[in-house]
């Protein structure tokens, strides 16, 4: 029987559990929404119990995978396979956690269990199945409840010294900023541009006087804001919503002019949550950057969406095994 790949995409909303072939199709898979209501060992063992769960009913035994990846939202030793810290998760932090080695222990000790930054697990899955097809080097964006970038270089994942290269939201672009991020700087890009933040920009608009058709006020739980409503909004062609989607656009423009700045990559693509805001978004972050590059981009940078959509973190989770080899 064909060898498997088991992917785990570990993120702040959603927790999914897939099965991939080794040339990236998505056999099936299994997405929760309530493993960020529970302690790191028993969210590990939810994530043994969903894999079991796929291998029962697609009648597979552990055997026939190559092993298991995961895409973790937040900083790792890689080599190690720790969770230094995250800024992703409300409930609590995953921090000097070994969660390589604890997902092992729920199966056989041969298993192999690699760990990565969910960007880097993205940016691979597009590199080798999706948008970077074709290209030695490309950085793919992940633009959801948090922000992050996953690095290819000639062909591999850049990590950097630790491992936590391409955290790009914790670019400071808005050094005058008072939202605080998770990682206790001001004016990340994070805290400007992503998902977790919504709550925090909206109120900020409301004390300035803006109106809404969505059922909010300043006075209200703004907690609930996330990228879904504003989408609501955009589709009620609400004045707030779009003003909120234009500002986290040039936030990421500008957060993509310094990238072209540092890499000169022939190829960005954006993926995440966020960017089901549409057409609206996508252009705005465009604009920005090309109005911030000007002239000095000498040759043609392909920036465009992600081929692979809402699977392209599952799907990347298990091809670093594939990376590896």
């Amino acid at each position: 029987m064909e060898k498997l790949l088991c992917g785990v995409d570990l993120g702040g909303t959603k927790l999914s559990v897939g099965l991939v072939k080794t040339d990236g199709v998505l056999i099936d898979r299994i997405v929760v929404y309530d493993h960020i209501s529970k302690g790191e060992e028993d969210m590990i063992g939810q994530i043994s119990d969903l894999i079991n769960e796929l291998l029962l009913r697609n009648k597979i035994k552990d055997d026939n995978l190559l092993g298991i990846g995961v895409g973790f939202a937040g900083h790792l030793r890689i080599k190690q396979g720790i969770v230094i810290t995250t800024s992703n998760f409300k409930g609590f932090k995953l921090k000097n956690f070994p969660i390589r080695d604890a997902i092992k222990e729920h199966f056989k000790s041969k298993m192999e269990v690699i760990v990565d930054n969910d960007a880097n697990a993205q940016a691979y899955s597009e590199y080798r199945f999706g948008s970077g097809v074709g290209y030695d080097s490309m950085i793919f964006l992940t633009i959801s409840t948090g922000i992050g970038a996953g690095i290819i270089l000639d062909g591999r994942i850049y990590h950097g010294m630790t491992g936590t290269a391409g955290e790009f939201g914790h670019t400071i672009v808005d050094p005058h900023s008072d939202i605080q991020c998770g990682c206790g700087n001001y004016g990340c890009l994070m805290s400007c541009a992503g998902g977790l933040s919504l709550p925090q920009i909206v109120k900020k608009k409301l004390k300035k006087g803006m109106k809404t058709k969505l059922q909010i006020d300043r006075s209200s739980n703004l907690e609930a804001v996330d990228g879904k409503m504003i989408k609501q909004g955009l589709d009620l062609d609400d004045e707030l919503c779009k003003e909120v989607v234009l500002e986290c656009a040039d936030y990421i423009g500008i957060g993509i002019y310094n990238l072209f700045q540092i890499f000169n990559p022939p190829a960005i693509t954006l993926g995440g949550g966020l960017m089901y805001w549409g057409d609206l978004y996508f252009k705005r972050i465009k604009e920005k950057f090309y109005t911030l590059a000007r002239d000095m981009l000498y040759d043609k940078i392909d920036i465009s969406l992600t081929k692979l959509g809402g699977d392209a973190g599952l799907i990347g989770a298990a091809a670093l095994l594939l990376e590896k080899r």
